[in-house]
């Protein structure tokens, strides 16, 4: 959408929103639909962005500061128009403006669609380190894609998930400034030629690369940074020949052929098809994001080696890690800088954050791929992995190797810092997946535990609580998240317990009304049970809903009995091609038609998975919950922010010792976290016994009967695929972790029945999370691995 000058902010927050409303769009108060007010406000707040925006950006130059740049596949920013009213500190004025034409102020903000920019944690933590960063005055910009599509709405048939396209820029999206001007021509393919001894690629394909922008503005409006999206374009939009020889569908081909690249996040890569587009994607905005960088830089300096001082670029993981071929291919072939110069700057800019330690996670992309799509990379890459190979004669690791470029240790190779997300996640990394790279490079891992914004997940996710919270000991603690440890006395105090209780029990009253318009009735009584993240094996989805067949049955067995009423939810998509994944989504919703309905237990036990999970519907989700289920397979899982999320929010946590899960048991105290299940080494012993499922199984009678429900068809299928792998290979460890998830789940049901104390250890997970602020994680990037300084003019 072309941007709408209206008129400068006016001192009066009613007056721009109704300058909007009638100047951008046309309509009067009396005929105002709810998104003309949404559109109207939106457009009034983001007036009061662009002074500060444009006065970081002058400070910026003026300052010669440092910028930090941060490539990431995913944004998952959801609703900007809260964020951005929260902020400033407008919301007061927002909700008066509306309250005196009868109009709810929540409705309006709600009818903002989620930016379908991410999928899960990865995006979610993009989106954090965003607000963070300028929240704490770090210049930086946020580079990505502009997908019109995201990942894709999911919904439920037969309780099978279906993909269609997410429409979230159907609407005009307020927030967004086009930059024609900021266009690079991106190519692909074609040869590499020898000129006077200079390399010179050819493309045989080129799309422009276009930028919008989205200023992000930190708290109290004293610093905005900026999200720069990419979107592709054809070079000649409208072939014009062959629309007037009669082919109108090949005359629209190059367009559409080129916007296929900003379409949709994660297409499937079964194909190989999907793999090329796939690597499109990645090189793409990453090669835009390269020139748009070194365009900034040589506007302010014409040293070439002063570009490490100037500029950090973070990638994070692997899918922008063709940024080291790429920035030395514009500094060699375009700047005339030497190979082994080139490789140094590179390594002097970028860092590289790692989220995985499963193999298959690690991107590799075939050498025949590569060769055909970027040619002139893949001789770089070649020529970095002599050049490695001279310096470590002994090595074994390789850039390529089995026909395959390995994106995890050129990453590693090419960045100067690499960074876990976890205290546990970074010792397993020198351990496992970059053991050999770290003995040959011992300084380069660092470790910096992911955090989340307070601002999203507490004061605009769950007002209640941030008007408790503030209430009890001042506002500090939204600009400074450890100030919550004033709150622990409180744990000690009734009156403040009782209030505690009482926003809990609220927010729960409003998500079982949620629940309700979706088809399932709960009892904002019960305990509100949730897991929602990603759909993948080493999450262990199936692990819980396992649980709750076995709980189940046993409720069913005696449904007078001591049983704690309880709802489980979930929450997330499967990659469209991960069947596995998906058949995990059938089989919950299956259970939760056949518990649903079970006139015996409808009491005791419900089960809800919400469709198309995202930002805005866990905003509605943590709030309420007061179990935080953290099972993944320890050793796999990464950190996880959802974690924190839920412990700030005051939701107790049943996990394994896996990811940042470590430490939020240390800090809330391991007698406000319910522990359960093997360690990591613990999990890669029990692998190596023969039959461990089987053997599991037949330890388990409530495991035995809970499987032997699912493949007697007791839920409409029977599930053969999941079955099989779990009284098979079970790689995941879901048999040998059930008995101790069992057990620690009941723990926490006797827990849970002493309502007051169980409302003391929420208080104190609330009050010991602090330390999961994003701002403290920004500050540590900022020290470790960017060298770059706060420069807040507020």
């Amino acid at each position: 959408m072309k941007d709408i000058a209206v008129t400068a902010p006016s001192d009066s927050l009613a007056d721009a929103i109704l300058i909007h409303l009638k100047y951008a769009f046309g309509k009067d108060a009396e005929h105002a639909t709810l998104t003309d007010w949404r559109m109207a406000l939106s457009f009034a707040i983001r007036d009061r962005i662009v002074d500060p925006w444009f006065a970081s950006t002058r400070e910026t130059y003026a300052k010669q500061g440092k910028r930090v740049y941060y490539l990431s596949m995913e944004f998952l920013i959801g609703r900007l128009l809260e964020d951005a009213t929260v902020n400033l500190g407008l919301m007061d004025d927002v909700t008066a403006f509306f309250e005196e034409r009868d109009i709810d102020a929540a409705a309006v903000l709600e009818d903002e669609a989620d930016a379908a920019l991410g999928n899960g944690g990865l995006g979610r933590l993009a989106a954090c380190f965003l607000e963070s960063m300028s929240s704490v005055g770090c210049p930086a910009y946020g580079y990505g894609i502009r997908y019109e599509h995201g990942l894709f709405k999911q919904s439920f048939e037969d309780g099978r998930q279906i993909e269609a396209p997410e429409d979230w820029l159907t609407e005009p999206h307020a927030w967004e400034f086009e930059r024609p001007e900021s266009s690079y021509e991106i190519g692909f393919g074609g040869v590499v030629k020898d000129l006077g001894g200079r390399a010179v690629w050819q493309p045989s394909e080129v799309v422009i690369a276009r930028a919008y922008d989205t200023p992000i503005i930190g708290w109290q409006g004293a610093w905005a940074n900026t999200l720069r999206l990419w979107s592709a374009r054809a070079p000649q939009v409208f072939d014009l020949e062959a629309f007037n020889a009669g082919d109108y569908y090949g005359a629209a081909m190059p367009e559409n052929v080129a916007r296929t690249i900003s379409r949709v996040l994660y297409p499937d890569d079964t194909t190989d098809d999907g793999k090329r587009l796939r690597l499109k994607q990645e090189f793409f905005f990453t090669a835009a994001s390269l020139r748009d960088i070194l365009r900034r830089f040589e506007s302010e300096y014409n040293d070439l080696t002063l570009l490490p001082q100037k500029v950090a670029i973070q990638l994070n993981d692997t899918h922008p890690a063709i940024a080291g071929p790429e920035l030395v291919r514009l500094l060699v072939d375009e700047k005339g800088v030497t190979f082994d110069s080139a490789v140094e700057i590179a390594r002097g800019c970028l860092g590289y954050t790692n989220h995985t330690l499963l193999p298959e996670a690690l991107e590799r992309w075939s050498v025949d791929l590569m060769d055909d799509l970027l040619p002139r990379h893949m001789q770089l890459i070649r020529a970095m992995d002599a050049g490695h190979a001279g310096r470590h004669p002994d090595r074994a690791t390789t850039l390529i190797s089995d026909g395959h470029v390995n994106m995890g240790p050129l990453a590693f190779t090419m960045a100067h810092k690499v960074n876990g997300v976890s205290a546990l996640h970074t010792g397993l990394m020198k351990e496992t997946v970059f053991e050999e790279l770290n003995r040959l490079h011992p300084n380069r891992i660092v470790n910096e535990t992911n955090g989340i914004t307070p601002r999203r997940w507490v004061l605009s996710a769950n007002p209640r609580l941030s008007a408790l919270i503030t209430e009890a000991i001042g506002d500090g603690w939204v600009g400074d998240l450890e100030k919550l440890r004033d709150l622990e006395p409180m744990a000690d105090d009734a009156s403040f317990r009782e209030q505690y209780a009482a926003v809990k029990r609220a927010n729960k009253v409003d998500l079982a009304q949620y629940l309700a318009g979706r088809g399932v009735s709960v009892d904002p009584d019960a305990m509100f049970d949730v897991q929602i993240k990603r759909i993948h094996e080493y999450k262990r989805q199936h692990l819980n809903i396992l649980q709750t067949i076995a709980l189940w049955q046993e409720m069913k067995d005696a449904p007078q009995g001591d049983w704690v009423p309880q709802v489980k939810m979930f929450g997330g998509k499967a990659a469209p091609g991960y069947v596995f994944a998906k058949e995990i989504i059938h089989l919950i919703n299956a259970v939760a038609e056949v518990v649903n309905a079970d006139a015996d237990t409808g009491h005791l036990l419900k089960v809800a998975y919400p469709a198309n999970y995202n930002v805005s519907l866990a905003e509605k989700l943590i709030p309420a919950a007061e179990v935080s289920q953290q099972i993944s397979t320890a050793g796999k899982e990464a950190s996880g922010t959802g974690n924190m999320k839920f412990a700030l929010n005051g939701a107790l946590t049943i996990g394994t010792l896996d990811g940042a899960n470590v430490e939020i048991r240390e800090l809330v105290g391991a007698d406000n976290f319910f522990l359960f299940g093997m360690t990591a080494s613990e999990v890669v012993s029990r692998r190596e016994i023969e039959d461990h499922a089987s053997k599991a199984i037949a330890d388990d009678p409530r495991l035995r009967r809970a499987l032997e429900a699912i493949k007697a068809g007791t839920f409409g299928e029977r599930f053969q695929s999941i079955t099989d792998n779990l009284s098979g290979a079970d790689y995941f460890c879901v048999t040998s972790d059930f008995a101790d998830y069992w057990r620690a789940s009941r723990v926490l049901d006797d827990a849970y029945r002493d309502a007051d104390n169980w409302t003391r250890m929420a208080v104190l997970n609330t009050a010991r999370s602090g330390w999961f602020s994003s701002d403290r994680t920004i500050r540590g990037y900022m020290a470790d691995i960017w060298g770059a300084k706060s420069l807040s003019i507020g």
